[in-house]
């Protein structure tokens, strides 16, 4: 991969390694430096001349730490003459904060975005994003990942004789309907109330649950408050076992604790977008690197994205071609 650099910051520099792996290239240096006043420096140890520069950086806790990492590096880059530089976030934390839901209340989302076009990014590569609006906050190209493939594929080598696939919430229910296509199974799904960051009620299941081993799917498990949630419910309306599987694990707080404690579930499957715990032993980790691998040679050598998900996600996935001009 001739003409290209990549760089890691201190978020997950495991993947960013497996990613050059899969590129046959090795990452190059960051030096990150604090000062006495807590500020931060970042100097890149490898020429960026005229060279397409790859940053991988999900946005993990201390997430502002990393985003401030990110847009230090951005600058470097772009202070050293690089062709393009590209922000590689497979995890894009900011994207729950999307809308105004309340009253005088920021939208996080958008603000990032533009922070990391001032500091100098030139394109942006993420998975899963919280909402797809947040693909309109951003004013540079957006590919959007999605790790749906790669999770039919654990899910298909294992027995899925009486299984549905659930959505905690409606919201998340076309994620959780593509992703029984692929299984070619039944789906169903939680009507959710969001009461506060850590506390939500789900009180219907929509879809018929009674006897069936669930496979509960969402974006993004932080506190595990939702999906604690959902599998008691499914409970109450007569599921047998539950599977959980995410694209983000976080597991912040006491998320590892809470899910290890309910004998329901069977099984917690994550990709690893972001670091794993190191105190979640049955904690199943799918590797999106080849993936990202895929999509950076694809971005250098200005080839289709959205090939990489045919007959995976329609949203992803190049449009049809016409049978006429009308």
């Amino acid at each position: 991969m001739k003409d290209i650099v990549v760089f890691s910051g201190s978020a997950h520099s495991e993947l960013a390694d497996e990613i050059c792996n899969h590129l046959r290239i090795r990452r190059s240096g960051v030096k990150i430096s604090r000062f006495s006043n807590d500020c931060l420096q970042a100097q890149l140890l490898a020429n960026c001349r005229l060279r397409d520069v790859y940053i991988v950086q999900p946005l993990v806790p201390p997430t502002q730490e990393h985003l401030m990492e990110l847009l230090l590096m951005v600058d470097a880059a772009r202070g050293a003459s690089a062709r393009q530089i590209t922000a590689v976030m497979p995890h894009y934390a900011y994207a729950r904060s999307d809308k105004k839901d309340a009253s005088r209340i920021s939208i996080g989302g958008r603000l990032v975005a533009d922070l990391l076009t001032t500091a100098g990014v030139d394109r942006v590569l993420t998975m899963a994003l919280h909402a797809p609006q947040v693909h309109g906050f951003f004013s540079v190209p957006v590919d959007h990942l999605t790790a749906l493939g790669v999770i039919a594929d654990h899910y298909r080598e294992k027995d899925l004789t009486n299984c549905v696939v659930v959505s905690p919430d409606l919201g998340n229910a076309k994620q959780a309907t593509l992703l029984s296509r692929l299984l070619n199974l039944p789906v169903a799904a939680g009507s959710k109330q969001r009461m506060a960051d850590d506390k939500v009620v789900i009180d219907a299941i929509v879809g018929d649950v009674a006897g069936k081993r669930a496979i509960v799917l969402d974006d993004e498990i932080a506190t595990g408050g939702s999906i604690i949630e959902i599998v008691q419910r499914l409970q109450d309306f007569g599921a047998a076992e539950v599977s959980v599987a995410c694209t983000h694990g976080l597991f912040t707080g006491n998320a590892v604790e809470k899910l290890m404690s309910v004998d329901a579930i069977k099984e917690v499957v994550s990709t690893n977008t972001v670091p794993a715990p190191a105190n979640f032993p049955g904690l199943t980790c799918l590797s999106v690197a080849q993936l990202f691998a895929s999509a950076i040679d694809r971005i250098h050598n200005g080839r289709s994205v959205s090939k990489l998900f045919n007959d995976v996600d329609p949203s992803h996935a190049p449009p049809p071609a016409p049978e006429g001009l009308f």
